[in-house]
Order: C-alpha cells, then sequence, then structure tokens
C-alpha cells in the first residue's frame, strides 16, 4: 500500500498556532510515503510568514512535494508582484515552482497554476499541460497525479472566477491518463470523480492551518493506494471541552477502477459527490466535480 497525504492553505499570518502541534502528530502518526501541500503557505506574501511556513516544513517528517498558491505571491507590492512574484517562494519553499516526485507507487507532477497579473483566478497554461502529459508517458502502471492550488471547477455556491485554461486542462489531463487531480484554494474538501472526465479524481482539500474555514473545520486528505483501490479520508481538527486539539480521521471514501472510470465501492457504488457529507449520489443534472456547499 502507498500513502500520500494531501494539505492545503496554511496561511501563516492568518494561522491558528494550536493546530501546528497536532498536525505535525497526526503526519507522524500516518507516516505518509509524501506529503503533498497545494499552495498559500502565507497570507500575504511576507517575509516572517514565509519564515513561519519554512519552520514547519522542517519539522514534516516525510518527502515533501510543494507548489505555491496566489497568497504566495505579493498583493499589496505591485511591483514586486510583478518583477518577482515568486523570489520569496523560491527562498523560503522551494527553487522548483513545478516539482515532480516518483516512486515504485506514485508518479506525482506539481503545476504552478498562479497568475500574478490576475492575482486570485488562476491559470493552467499550455506548456504546463504538455510537461504534465509528458512525465506521465512513462508512468507504468504507477498512480498519475497532478498537484495544483487552483481547482479546475467551482461548484455555483463559489463567488471566485474559476481559473483560465481550466476546461482545457482537464481534456488534456483526462486524454494523457492522469488519474488523480489534487487542489486547494477554495477552503472546503470534497472528494468525487469529475463527470466530464470519469477517469479523473478530483480531490479537494480544505485549509490545513487557517482561521478561515469557511464554515469548515481545519482538515487535511489521506490517500491509501493498494492496486485499483484508492480510499480518501478527511482528516479533521477536533477540540475538546479544555481546549485542547487533535486531528482525527473522519468520513472516508474509497474508490476502484473499472473500464477506465473511478467507481465508489462499497454499497451504493457509484459516481457519487462527496461534498455534502457522506456518499451522497451525485443527481443526473449536476456539473462534473462540482460540490454544494455545506
Amino acid at each position: 500500500m502507498s500513502r500520500l497525504l494531501h494539505l492545503s492553505d496554511l496561511h501563516f499570518g492568518r494561522s491558528e498556532p494550536a493546530l501546528e502541534a497536532p498536525l505535525l502528530a497526526a503526519i507522524s502518526r500516518i507516516r505518509p510515503d509524501l506529503v503533498v501541500v497545494s499552495g498559500d503557505f502565507t497570507q500575504r506574501a511576507r517575509v516572517a510568514q514565509f519564515r513561519q511556513a519554512r519552520a514547519f516544513l522542517e519539522r514534516v517528517e516525510a518527502p515533501l512535494l510543494c507548489v505555491p498558491g496566489n497568497h504566495d505571491t505579493p498583493l499589496d507590492n505591485v511591483l514586486l508582484r510583478f518583477l518577482r512574484p515568486f523570489g520569496r517562494y523560491r527562498r523560503w519553499i522551494d527553487r522548483d515552482l513545478e516539482p515532480t516526485y516518483r516512486d515504485a507507487a506514485l508518479s506525482v507532477v506539481g503545476v504552478n497554476t498562479v497568475n500574478p497579473f490576475a492575482w486570485q483566478q488562476g491559470r493552467f497554461r499550455r506548456r504546463a499541460l504538455e510537461r504534465v502529459c509528458t512525465a506521465f508517458e512513462d508512468a507504468g502502471d504507477r498512480l498519475r497525479v497532478a498537484v495544483l492550488h487552483h481547482p479546475l471547477e467551482h461548484g455555483p455556491e463559489v463567488e471566485k472566477r474559476p481559473m483560465r485554461g481550466a476546461a482545457r486542462a482537464l481534456r488534456g489531463l483526462s486524454d494523457c491518463g492522469a488519474d488523480v487531480v489534487l487542489s486547494g484554494h477554495l477552503h472546503r474538501a470534497g472528494t468525487a470523480p469529475f463527470r466530464a472526465a470519469p477517469g479523473l479524481l478530483f480531490v479537494q482539500a480544505g485549509t490545513g492551518l487557517s482561521t478561515r474555514r469557511r464554515g469548515e473545520t481545519n482538515t487535511f486528505n489521506m490517500l491509501d493506494l493498494s492496486g485499483e483501490r484508492l480510499r480518501v479520508t478527511e482528516w479533521a481538527a477536533e477540540w475538546d471541552r479544555a481546549g485542547g486539539v487533535a486531528f482525527a480521521p473522519g468520513r472516508s471514501n474509497s474508490f476502484c477502477r473499472d473500464r477506465g472510470a473511478w467507481i465508489r465501492s462499497g454499497p451504493g457504488a457509484g459516481l457519487f459527490d462527496a461534498g455534502a457529507g457522506g456518499a451522497a449520489p451525485v443527481s443526473r443534472g449536476a456539473s462534473p466535480g462540482v460540490f454544494p456547499a455545506r
């Protein structure tokens, strides 16, 4: 079995310090083969915030693959955002904006979807799609995972504009054999196959540490891969009456591959949307991969 931990939207500068030690303890307990962080390490891309993020990452007891989020480029320093948008990220997080990872079971490719000229929206560039597909060409039987900050689809309740190039990227990733897309940005967790591309599983992470929870608790995802089966478990922060907090496993959704599509395994098998809590079937009128508001 291979185990991948998906974390996103830490937002140092507007984070909950009491969650840091419990989150690190949970990662140590899980012992993943890889920890993926899909962007937004900081709130305003300030040096002090990047220092905090770096200190946290150095305490993670697992290999790391990181991609930037829009909050990791300066918002209030326009000159710096246009001239050296990723300078601080490269110094404190990773010089490589689109890293890759490969072992016997996983082929993971990071994609930088940040667009410094449209700070929030994001963009999936054509050359990034070509690079991902090239990386997957010789992946063999490995699970092919793409990691990006901005999701490829938004639900109708999301006010943010969708990423430029998302529809083209979804088609391209499906055509070149990608299996899973990990993303963040919305601070909402959910897992579902894309309806337009049922061979692609959309795994959306909530926020790991931010106080901007948007009605949800702080969470991360754990992906367990065994052959053609994949289980996605959401770990959530749970507070006790004394003010203590720990991350614990919560809802879990299992999938298997059947004729190129991800199918929910177990009772009520079929394509479904887990964004509303539990394994509710997706209505035929729903948009692909959309998570309803909770």
